[in-house]
């Protein structure tokens, strides 16, 4: 590597800081200086703290040292780095004990849920509300400082309208439909091919234990037989819309609110939501991992 690839350490920017978004499918993280330019991005694996506490904090130290490698400054060290850090997961309390209790490799870490950070990003760092329909769903609200969270109970109990509800729902109805106790559905031919089954029982050994992001992998055969009019997948995401749309009322009920819905299935959903509820919504203004930041520097300020 020549000396012209390499930045010198920004100086009068510091302290350097990492902002760090970790949820059920990936974990993001993005370098800044003081001004909040981007110097440098990582990504890794899943990194839900309730879930896998383990992979969690090994995910993010992985996206962490891709994001250093991104930014290439030289001398440059995680342990200089002010870590923002929200999590999927830490909002079950023995989950965010763990965490804290973490001897993580930064300067400092401090540490939030997913949904907090994602709501200082969406709205810099203002009052607002957020619907997030990624591998998990749930809504949130904070408004000064008090907050409100809907739903984000996790895969197998809740998470409605989150891409591991869709797959998991998918595989529902593929099953019943094989058994020819529910309607026939386009979806059956696209989940055998897309799991190389012949018959129900090759679904039910391949599904079998899999994790929360798996099942949000399929969640684009739904979507996809929608497309081509199903009616058994068009049922599925009216349920879903429906669900999204009552989040939507609770959270803006008593406050006159932006807001704003993010995650991997937001723009997928977005046209067969409510118009009502579509009018409602704003363009997120910045990412989760910036609302990291921002946590951060709030709590070294406060």
């Amino acid at each position: 590597m020549s000396p012209s690839n390499i930045h010198a350490s920004p100086m009068a920017n510091l302290p350097l800081f990492i902002g760090i978004d970790g949820g059920g499918s990936k974990c993001r993280a993005i370098i800044t200086d003081n001004n909040n330019n981007v110097l440098g991005s990582g990504v890794s694996g899943a990194a839900n703290a309730f879930q896998n506490l383990m992979l969690c904090q090994k995910s993010i130290v992985e996206a962490a040292e891709k994001a250093l490698v991104s930014a290439n400054i030289n001398g440059l060290r995680i342990s200089e780095l002010i870590a923002g850090i929200g999590l999927a997961g830490v909002n079950v309390p023995s989950a965010f004990i763990a965490m804290s209790q973490w001897q993580h490799p930064f300067a400092q870490l401090h540490l939030t849920n997913d949904l907090h950070i994602a709501c200082l990003g969406a709205h810099g760092g203002e009052n607002g509300a957020i619907i997030v329909t990624g591998t998990g769903s749930c809504g949130y609200r904070r408004v000064n400082e008090h907050s409100l969270m809907l739903g984000g109970y996790g895969f197998a109990i809740g998470d409605q309208a989150s891409g591991a509800w869709f797959g998991q729902q998918l595989v529902k109805h593929v099953l019943l439909s094989l058994d020819k106790l529910a309607p026939a559905t386009k979806m059956s031919v696209l989940l055998l091919n897309k799991l190389n089954c012949h018959h129900a029982l090759e679904i039910v050994e391949r599904v079998a234990n899999q994790s929360s992001s798996f099942y949000g992998q399929l969640a684009a055969i739904v979507f996809d037989a929608a497309a081509d009019n199903d009616a058994l997948a068009l049922g599925i995401i009216k349920q879903a819309s429906d669900y999204i749309s009552a989040i939507g009322q609770r959270l803006c009920q008593d406050e006159s609110l932006d807001l704003a819905m993010i995650g991997g299935l937001a723009l997928t959903l977005k046209p067969y939501l409510s118009d009502d509820l579509v009018s409602q919504l704003v363009r997120p203004n910045m990412p989760p991992e910036m609302g990291a930041i921002h946590y951060a520097k709030q709590q070294m300020t406060s």
